[in-house]
C-alpha cells in the first residue's frame, strides 16, 4: 500500500484519463484543461519511459482538436437551423457582445492567425470560435487553424508541466506548482476585467461628484446636445 504504482499502470490511467479529460473540457469549457495537461507532464517527466512526454503531448494535442471540431460542428449545426441549437446558446451565452464584435474585426483583419493564437490567450478560444461560427466559417478553414492552436497549446501547457517537474524531487510538488500556475494564467482576464471595473467605476464616481470636468469633445458636444442641435 505504501508502495507507489508501476509506471506502466500509471500510464494505463494516465493517457485515457487526459483524453477524456481534455476533449470533455473542449466541449464544455469548465473543465481546466491547461490544469490536466501540465499535471500529467509533470508526472511524465519523473517517468523513465523515454516517450512519455511525446505520448502526453500526442494525446493532449488530439483531444483537443477533436473536441474542438466537435464542438464547432455543432455550433454549426445551430447556426443553420431556424431555431438554433442549446451549444450554440451556450457560446453565446459566454461571450459579451463587445467582446464579439472586436473578435470579429481581428478575423476580418487576421484570418486563421487570430484562431491559432485563441488557444495560447486565457479565455479567448470560445469568442473566436462564436466568431467563426457567426461569420461562417466552413468546418474545412476551421479545421487549417484550429490544428496547429491545438499543437501549440498542447506543447505550452506541457512546458509549464516540464518546469514544475524540473524544480520539484517529488511528483506531487510539481503537480501542485504546475495547477497553480495553469489557474493564475486562466484566471488573469477575470482579475484584469474586475481591475478595469473598479477604476471605471471610480472614474465615473469622481465624474459624477464634480471632481473632473469634461474635457475634449465631450466639453463641446454637451452644450449643443442640451440645445437640441447637432453637429
Amino acid at each position: 500500500m505504501s508502495q507507489m504504482p508501476s509506471e506502466s499502470a500509471q500510464q494505463a490511467v494516465t493517457y485515457p484519463s487526459l483524453f477524456l479529460l481534455v476533449a470533455l473540457g473542449a466541449l464544455v469549457p469548465v473543465v481546466p484543461t491547461g490544469a490536466v495537461v501540465s499535471s500529467a507532464a509533470v508526472v511524465a517527466f519523473h517517468q523513465t519511459a523515454p516517450l512519455a512526454l511525446l505520448y502526453i503531448f500526442v494525446v493532449a494535442s488530439f483531444a483537443a482538436f477533436l473536441g474542438d471540431i466537435t464542438l464547432y460542428w455543432l455550433g454549426r449545426r445551430g447556426v443553420n437551423s431556424k431555431n438554433g441549437s442549446r451549444w450554440l446558446a451556450a457560446l453565446e451565452q459566454r461571450v459579451s457582445d463587445d467582446t464579439l464584435e472586436q473578435t470579429q474585426r481581428r478575423l476580418r483583419e487576421h484570418g486563421v492567425t487570430v484562431l491559432v493564437l485563441s488557444r495560447l490567450v486565457p479565455a479567448g478560444r470560445i469568442p473566436v470560435m462564436l466568431a467563426c461560427l457567426l461569420t461562417k466559417w466552413p468546418t474545412t478553414r476551421f479545421v487549417k487553424g484550429a490544428l496547429p492552436a491545438c499543437l501549440a497549446w498542447a506543447a505550452t501547457y506541457q512546458l509549464i508541466g516540464i518546469l514544475g517537474g524540473s524544480l520539484f524531487a517529488e511528483p506531487w510538488e510539481g503537480v501542485v506548482a504546475a495547477v497553480a500556475l495553469t489557474v493564475l494564467i486562466s484566471g488573469s482576464p477575470t482579475i484584469w476585467r474586475k481591475l478595469r471595473g473598479r477604476g471605471r467605476g471610480a472614474d465615473g464616481s469622481a465624474r459624477r461628484d464634480g471632481q473632473c470636468a469634461p474635457e475634449g469633445p465631450a466639453a463641446v458636444e454637451g452644450p449643443a446636445e442640451s440645445d437640441g442641435q447637432q453637429a
